[in-house]
């Protein structure tokens, strides 16, 4: 089990280094490969209208005029050692772990990352907790009642709560239950949980719902799917001709194997939500990290929009190992080598 974890923790590794590798060519490479010059790169970086010496002393600041591989080591390293940058006017210290820096705010990233982090991770959690508990809740009594009048309205209703887009639920829960009835409080309202609790969990209550409507919706119809199939095999008539209790048999034994591609596309939804929740975020105004990569991918910030991937991509990762891991405890089939 040991060396089943190890293999799987190096796997995470190789896959965040890989990502990191990919996001740093699209933004570095492929304007090169398009046929970019190192002063039209620093171009972004200058204000307007400059002259040629200012775009060659920035392009040599930022380092385009070495080759690629040179600048993805030195972001590299300086996630684990810090690095001295040139601002134009002398050199600013980003410590370690540097995730980069942004010339559009002159300040090191990953300071505005943990400023938006915590908004980003309450609503993941919260709205996570509500979509497990009525996906699989529904699931699974929808496949104990299969044909019944429940099951189809509940079916009927995922199906509508999947095919709506999440702008559009936001914004009308918004327009009815905030503006209209004043039950919520309106976009942009956040607060920390360590100053009011009451007030954190009140202000992203509506966000919670409506980004858990659309995954509860998918979660219960993978969970009746996986318990229709579950319920039918042998061991479950075994067990019942034991003469096990009905919810021993349901909990314990069907629900128990029908988790397993949930467990799978949890780790999948929560990492991807931890990188930004990007619609939820912009139709309630919540400061996370889905609205800051909106942002800086507005204003050309491409050190930004390069770490908000990375924190993505390593979460992502966390996860799916995670997941591996839970596959011995979840199903006693699955076997680690």
């Amino acid at each position: 089990m040991v060396s089943y974890i190890i293999r799987r923790l190096f796997a995470a590794i190789g896959v965040v280094i890989v990502i990191s590798m990919i996001t740093f060519a699209i933004f570095f490479l492929i304007p090169r490969i398009a046929g970019a010059t190192p002063e039209s790169m620093a171009a972004r970086y200058v204000g307007k209208s400059p002259n040629p010496a200012q775009l060659h002393a920035a392009a040599e600041s930022l380092g385009f005029y070495d080759p690629v591989a040179v600048q993805y080591w030195d972001w590299f390293k300086g996630v684990f050692v810090g690095k001295d940058v040139l601002t134009g006017t002398g050199v600013d210290h980003c410590p370690a772990p540097c995730l980069g820096y942004s010339y559009k705010t002159s300040q090191p990233v990953l300071p505005e990352i943990q400023k938006r982090f915590p908004v980003t991770l309450s609503l993941a959690v919260g709205a996570a907790i509500i979509w497990l508990v009525m996906g699989i809740a529904i699931g699974v009594l929808s496949a104990l009642k299969r044909g019944t009048f429940f099951d189809r309205a509940a079916m009927t209703l995922a199906l509508a709560c999947v095919s709506l887009p999440i702008f559009w639920t936001g914004l009308v829960s918004l327009a009815f239950f905030s503006y209209q009835l004043g039950w919520t409080p309106a976009g942009a309202s956040y607060t920390p949980l360590t100053e009011n609790p009451l007030a954190w969990a009140h202000a992203l209550l509506l966000p919670w719902i409506t980004l858990a409507l659309l995954f509860s919706a998918q979660y219960a119809r993978l969970t009746r799917a996986g318990m229709l199939e579950t319920m039918g095999e042998d061991y479950i008539r075994t067990a019942r001709a034991k003469g096990l209790p009905e919810r021993t048999v349901v909990v314990k034994h069907g629900l128990r194997s029908a988790l397993t591609p949930i467990v799978t596309i949890f780790g999948l939804d929560f990492g991807l939500l931890i990188g930004g929740a990007v619609l939820t975020e912009t139709v309630f105004g919540l400061p996370g990290l889905g609205q800051l990569a909106i942002k800086a991918t507005k204003g050309n910030d491409l050190p930004q929009v390069l770490a908000v991937v990375l924190i993505t991509a390593v979460f992502v990762a966390v996860c799916n190992l995670i997941v591996d891991l839970l596959y011995a405890v979840i199903d006693p089939r699955v076997r680690t080598r």
